[in-house]
């Protein structure tokens, strides 16, 4: 067997070994629920029969709905995820807060890429449920491996409803150069070592595109703990730039 051969094989072996954890998936929705106060729990069904939970919270006169993307093995009503789903309908902009997908505790961020044609197939179907209630401008707003996942979709054919995008602590030093709707790079002056390592990359494949920029939150830490403020303030503002 070549070369080429191997590593497709090696390739398929690696994503049957990290495919998505349902099982986890479930155990996260049967702590999340009883603790809901805000929103509503929805859940949506993948081409394979799958169901993934969102939460749903609807802004009035809304300036446009937002799906927004957890980061690695969490949920989502997770940490900042929480303060963003629940607190920016109070700005205007309804929120879709989705499951992606999720290994097994203790596996490593790297396989996390073996996940990535599913958590893109959840973003277009989180996109086509806000679409069906109405929404025309829709944004993303994803922390961490959850940006990578939203730019996997991003990088694709996203839907044309899909206006803008909020990245928070994203580390592929690859950027954003395939990307082109208006993208707002954040992060926290006290990040993870990757993250601001490869911040001045990020920003150079911003140059050029209408709209975009990126924006370091002073004090924060990676998860922008005890910076909720800070954290809505700045997603907010660049948000109603664009809607």
């Amino acid at each position: 067997m070549n070369r080429t051969w191997w590593l497709i094989l090696l390739l398929l072996i690696n994503n049957l070994a990290f495919s998505a954890d349902y099982a986890r998936e479930k155990k996260w929705a049967d702590e999340v629920l009883p603790s809901v106060v805000v929103g509503e729990p929805i859940y949506l069904e993948q081409p394979n029969g799958h169901k993934f939970l969102t939460l749903y919270t609807p802004a009035k006169n809304a300036r446009a709905a937002l799906v927004i993307v957890h980061g690695m093995g969490v949920n989502p009503d997770w940490n900042l995820i929480g303060v963003l789903r629940s607190e920016l309908p109070d700005h205007g902009y309804t929120t879709l807060s989705i499951q992606m997908p999720i290994l097994a505790s203790g596996v490593k961020g790297k396989a996390y890429t073996g996940t990535f044609p599913e958590a893109v197939q959840r973003l277009s179907i989180a996109v086509d449920f806000l679409k069906a209630k109405g929404y025309t401008k829709i944004g993303l707003v994803s922390h961490s491996i959850g940006s990578r996942m939203s730019a996997a979709y991003m990088a694709g054919k996203p839907d044309a409803a899909v206006k803008a995008w909020v990245s928070i602590g994203m580390s592929d030093g690859a950027g954003y150069s395939t990307i082109n709707v208006p993208i707002l790079d954040l992060y926290g002056e006290n990040d993870l070592p990757e993250i601001l390592k490869t911040a001045r990359a990020r920003k150079a494949t911003l140059r050029g595109k209408a709209g975009s920029t990126q924006r370091m939150v002073p004090h924060s830490d990676h998860f922008f703990n005890n910076m909720d403020a800070p954290l809505v303030d700045a997603v907010t503002k660049y948000l109603d730039q664009r809607f």
